[in-house]
């Protein structure tokens, strides 16, 4: 049986915030454009920490206004704590200019409200519909699609979009995914209700702690408004695979072998399952493609130590559409040069400073008791966001700085 065929301008697998960021921005161009979102919104999502540079991107695709009233924590830095060792960086205070501050966000609520408004700017969106084949060899790539009652048609498109973050369709269906170079980690994680009470603790950071005895094992505390947080611990597999029961004793176990969390938490309700992730860390042989292109997660994810996935995931939807806007206009375009290269700078620099985070350098680094406030402030732009500002020597040549930094910090 011929299933039935339907033509868009493009198509874009998947509604998180690299899909209804893309889909906005082709809307401005003019582009007719179709999501396929295969879950129903609002729905749990983890990756809570906004950094400041994800904001121009937001103001750019026109759903800045949304986000600023929609109620979320506030948040203008990052808290790091080892031991008895704290360092607070506030993202204000920064060698890059743009935005220095954000907010922490139930992904729920957040990636549901930038689809609305991707739809209020007339893209069509269909939840419950998931893309399960796709084919490069005709003039123009088409998709099949299921929707949620088993029926299928088919989508054919003038290029396709794969925002579709861990499910990562298209690197699954066309073969193109390829192991990370980062160890296999996991990550155990849930959403409490906080019950802080400890005055100097600030809501406005989020707080990354060293566990007291593995410098490679670490907690996130992402304060939300409202007297709630996401809490997760992240560890190699093995490391988590020597506790036992449910996800959520595994994590509470965890938190309690952190003195100052178990302090800190000690009021806490643990009102939601925790949810474990094992081996998120991925990546592909190529970026694009005949026909397509991978925004954010569905590229290459690295590790949530700096909370960096949304705003690649906005960068990559941000050049990408600056890449079709050439592409439709009939200009030849070059998305290796264009697209993946530019990506890739900024998520290189990312790279340099996770591998030395787990390796202890960068930790050295940021807890080192006489720190020069312009370096500071070079690290602070990075941790921000701004991993694409060349003019930071700490991005220009991210390896070699580092390196030498973590040797005079050693």
């Amino acid at each position: 049986m011929d299933l039935k065929v339907e033509n868009c301008d493009v198509v874009v697998i998947g509604a998180g915030p690299a899909g209804s960021v893309a889909a906005a921005l082709l809307r401005q161009q003019g582009r007719q454009v179709l999501v396929l979102e295969r879950e129903q919104f609002p729905r749990f999502s983890i990756g809570e920490s906004l950094l400041p540079q994800s904001m121009a991107y937001l103001e750019q695709a026109g759903m800045l206004q949304v986000v600023v009233e929609a109620g979320f924590q506030y948040k203008n830095g990052a808290a790091f704590v080892r031991g008895e060792r704290y360092t607070a960086f506030d993202f204000r205070d920064k060698h890059s200019t743009g935005w220095g501050t954000t907010y922490q966000v139930q992904r729920a609520n957040f990636d549901h409200l930038l689809a609305q408004q991707a739809q209020r700017q007339g893209a069509e969106i269909r939840f419950q519909h998931a893309v399960t084949a796709v084919d490069l060899d005709g003039d123009k790539p088409r998709l099949t699609v299921r929707q949620a009652d088993g029926n299928e048609y088919q989508v054919e498109a003038g290029f396709i979009l794969d925002a579709s973050g861990f499910g990562r369709i298209l690197p699954r269906l066309l073969d193109l995914e390829t192991p990370s170079n980062f160890p296999v980690r996991g990550a155990i994680f849930t959403h409490i209700e906080d019950g802080i009470t400890a005055p100097d603790f600030d809501r406005n950071k989020i707080r990354v702690t060293v566990h007291p005895e593995h410098c490679d094992v670490w907690y996130w505390l992402i304060p939300f408004a409202g007297g709630r947080c996401s809490i997760g611990v992240v560890a190699k597999t093995a490391f988590l695979d020597q506790y036992q029961g449910s996800d959520t004793e595994r994590l509470r176990a965890l938190v309690n072998e952190d003195p100052a969390s178990r302090e800190l938490l000690a009021n806490a309700r643990w009102d939601t399952p925790a949810r474990s992730i094992v081996g998120y860390s991925a990546n592909v042989k190529s970026l694009w493609g005949k026909g397509y292109a991978l925004l954010g997660n569905a590229g290459e994810f690295l590790d949530p130590v700096f909370s960096s996935g949304v705003t690649i995931a906005l960068k990559s939807a941000s050049l990408a559409a600056q890449v079709l806007q050439k592409h439709f206009s009939g200009v030849q375009v070059d998305w290796e040069n264009e697209y993946a290269i530019p990506l890739k700078k900024g998520v290189n620099t990312f790279r340099t400073f996770v591998e030395s985070w787990y390796t202890g350098g960068f930790q050295d680094v940021i807890f080192h008791e006489h720190q020069q406030p312009e370096i500071r402030r070079m690290i602070s732009a990075i941790l921000a966001g701004y991993a694409w500002d060349e003019t930071n020597p700490y991005v220009r040549e991210s390896k070699r700085r580092l390196k030498a930094l973590e040797e005079i910090c050693a």
